[in-house]
């Protein structure tokens, strides 16, 4: 189901709590959501369809990858940036890494590691970022 977009930063900027298999259907949404959005949006947070629960979707590999309680276990090559947030207005400055190696589960709760470099790798760590509650 295709939910509204969060813009209330009191709920994106609350850190998100761990997600089980009870998650999939908002799993599912946020997919969805995305899919709906694609043309202005690349990666999306379940805070942002307003589900605290650490699950993010990114559009990579010509599809929509689901990670249920990513987290990044190394990063490489900082640069500094600016992006845009679905639910914010405007462009802010950050500071992303060129790569990033994340722990994950996917939608079949089974646990990958996997390395992304480029705009993977900082759409990832813009919607972890939202999973911790930082808003840039």
């Amino acid at each position: 189901m295709i939910r509204p977009v969060i813009k209330d930063t009191f709920i994106l900027s609350r850190p998100s709590v761990k997600a089980g298999k009870e998650d999939i259907q908002t799993a599912i949404d946020l997919r969805d959501t995305l899919a709906a959005n694609r043309e202005i949006c690349v990666g999306m947070a379940a805070n942002m369809i307003g589900v605290s629960k650490r699950i993010i979707a990114v559009a990579v590999f010509s599809s929509i990858l689901i990670m249920f309680n990513p987290v990044i276990v190394s990063k490489k090559g900082p640069y500094s940036t600016e992006e845009g947030c679905l639910s914010l207005s405007g462009m802010r400055p950050t500071t992303r890494y060129k790569t990033v190696t994340v722990r994950f589960t996917d939608m079949t709760f089974t646990e990958k590691t996997m390395v992304f470099s480029g705009s993977a790798a900082q759409i990832i760590q813009h919607e972890c970022d939202h999973l911790e509650g930082i808003l840039i």
